[in-house]
């Protein structure tokens, strides 16, 4: 039940309307608390909370009638438990939406704000269309653009709340006549426009291989530099079980926070910050809805939706969310989606581990760090639009199975805020869910060495990594990346110098780290969102399809790397 004791204390009101069209940042301004101005489609997959002094605005998300996702469903029973909403519809297509939505809320109390007032040519004739609106429904309309509410305009919406009158009918006879559509770009193009969307998806992990690498080279002897006298010091007078955690070795290879902590933060902060920054941009100037339309036609072959993209995209930040997110996603390919993110959305933890193993790999070899980062991006990609082709249902791949949405989205310059909103949030997220975690891990990988443990686990499963051409050391990388992503790191230990391993066997190496399972909380993830039945054939089916892939890249190549 959404209901809970505040709400008991709290007069509560539902706010409900398609997707896109403010919901949440109209909901963030009436509770005066900070909100993300994301532009796509199914930003918001769950019921939300605002609290205001005397109200408890509950955000829903976007009703999509014409689809069977569940956040749809969350949406309308929600509305079935709550008495007074406050219906947001968009004024560019103003007719439509009150047809759709007026008689989910018949018989309700509440009040009307028309969003994105400011695309309607202004005048006596639209503000007396909403009157005439307002009488013959019988609730108060107000206009706004929901995405900037002044302070006027939200003491307004709290006072028609507090005076609402009931949704008396559910069909029109008058109709405001207009209906206003954002102007076609190149991505509306038959033929570039898929072209230009497949550029714009791979760009922010192109903008991570050519911009954060560049900026780490630049950075890795700087800190290589300030560690070495440190570490020395340390390994001279410091107490053995300090020692221990901090520059601890086996085997020549370097397990201690000092060897690998700092050259985890020089190889991810650039990414994280770059990729989320572009992200941000995607999501809050609506592009990333754009180049969902553009690219449905091609990704349908694979089982998947133009709406679905984004969902894999925003895995590239982190899976959970992402995989949460796919409640927006059509029941025929949700499942198809999930299946995208665990097998080839590398998390922002997983993909500098991945470039930072690469790299030294390469630069130890005396290749080219960007070839080989680059070579493992497109491999990656290649097996799993061939992994998503083979294992997704039918009905997904159907000819018929056209993209549904409502609306091409207005198209808005991102501004410095929203940036900030989103690069700050995932870099409070990094710091605090993933460097412990990761700092969990170098001590426990110490502590594992220091035991012998990892002697032994190398000589158990040294067979098995024969298999794939790969070194008997390389197992552990293997089975901690399928708890935790960062465990990929443990193939370049000592400052990045990697295990004794060819570039072509470390690339080997990290993808099998990379593609075997999902990481442990992703997996948690999925099993919550879906059953535990399913979650383990998804598990099932991708350790096998990336077992043949590895064997394939270990083996099918030959000489090339």
């Amino acid at each position: 039940m959404i209901s809970s004791a505040i709400c008991q204390q709290r007069q509560a009101v539902l706010i409900v309307g398609k997707e896109s069209v403010g919901k949440t940042t109209l909901a963030s301004a009436l509770a005066g608390v900070s909100a993300d101005d994301a532009n796509f489609r199914g930003s918001t997959v769950a019921v939300e909370k605002y609290v205001a002094e005397d109200v408890v605005y509950w955000d829903t998300p976007g009703i999509f009638r014409q689809s069977d996702t569940e956040t749809t469903r969350l949406a309308l029973a929600a509305l079935d438990e709550h008495e007074k909403v406050l219906l947001i519809i968009q004024a560019t297509q103003i007719d439509e939406d009150l047809a759709e939505l007026l008689p989910m809320v018949a018989g309700k109390r509440g009040a009307v704000v028309v969003s994105y007032w400011d695309k309607v040519q202004p005048g006596e004739a639209a503000m007396e269309a909403l009157e005439k609106f307002s009488a013959e429904v019988g609730v108060p309309f107000m206009a706004a653009d929901g995405r900037r509410l002044n302070d006027f305009q939200t003491q307004r919406i709290a006072e028609m709340l507090q005076t609402s009158s009931v949704f008396s009918a559910n069909q029109l006879r008058y109709r405001a006549g207009w209906r206003i559509e954002p102007r076609p770009g190149i991505l509306e193009h038959r033929i570039w426009g898929p072209l230009l969307a497949i550029v714009l998806l791979v760009l922010p992990a192109l903008a991570t291989i050519f911009g954060a690498n560049e900026l780490a080279n630049v950075l890795h002897p700087i800190v290589e530099g300030w560690l070495e006298p440190l570490i020395a010091t340390i390994e001279a007078t410091w107490p053995a079980w300090l020692r221990l955690l901090l520059t601890n070795k086996s085997d020549g290879l370097g397990y201690g926070l000092l060897d690998m902590g700092p050259f985890l933060l020089v190889w991810a902060l650039p990414t994280v910050v770059l990729f989320s920054l572009i992200l941000g941009a995607y999501k809050t100037s609506g592009l990333v809805e754009r180049m969902n339309i553009a690219i449905h036609p091609w990704v349908r072959y694979v089982g998947l939706s133009g709406r679905d993209v984004v969902r894999i995209l925003m895995g590239f930040g982190c899976n959970v969310p992402a995989v949460i997110s796919t409640r927006a996603c059509s029941g025929c390919s949700r499942n198809t989606a999930i299946a995208g993110i665990a097998f080839g959305a590398a998390c922002s933890y997983q993909l500098p581990a991945t470039w930072a193993v690469l790299s030294a790999a390469a630069i130890r070899s005396g290749g080219s760090p960007l070839a080989l980062c680059f070579g493992y991006l497109i491999y990656l990609g290649l097996t799993t639009l061939i992994y998503l082709r083979l294992t997704s249902s039918p009905s997904g791949r159907d000819a018929l199975n056209i993209l549904m949405t409502p609306r091409r989205p207005f198209m808005q310059w991102p501004s410095a805020k929203a940036l900030w909103r989103e690069a700050y949030s995932t870099l409070r997220q990094f710091s605090v869910q993933a460097m412990p975690i990761f700092v969990g891990i170098c001590v426990f990988a110490s502590l594992l060495a220091n035991w012998g443990i990892l002697a032994f686990a190398s000589r158990v499963l040294g067979p098995l990594m024969a298999i794939f051409n790969l070194p008997a050391a390389a197992a552990l990388p293997v089975v901690l990346a399928s708890i935790r992503k960062d465990g990929i790191l443990l193939l370049a230990s000592d400052q990045g110098e990697t295990m004794p391993m060819t570039a072509g066997q470390t690339l080997t190496a990290v993808y099998l780290a990379g593609v075997l399972l999902p990481c442990l909380v992703t997996s948690l993830t999925i099993a919550r969102e879906t059953d535990w039945r399913r979650t383990l054939q998804l598990l099932g089916r991708q350790a096998l399809f990336a077992i043949a892939f590895t064997l394939f890249l270990a083996w099918g190549t030959g000489g090339i790397l």
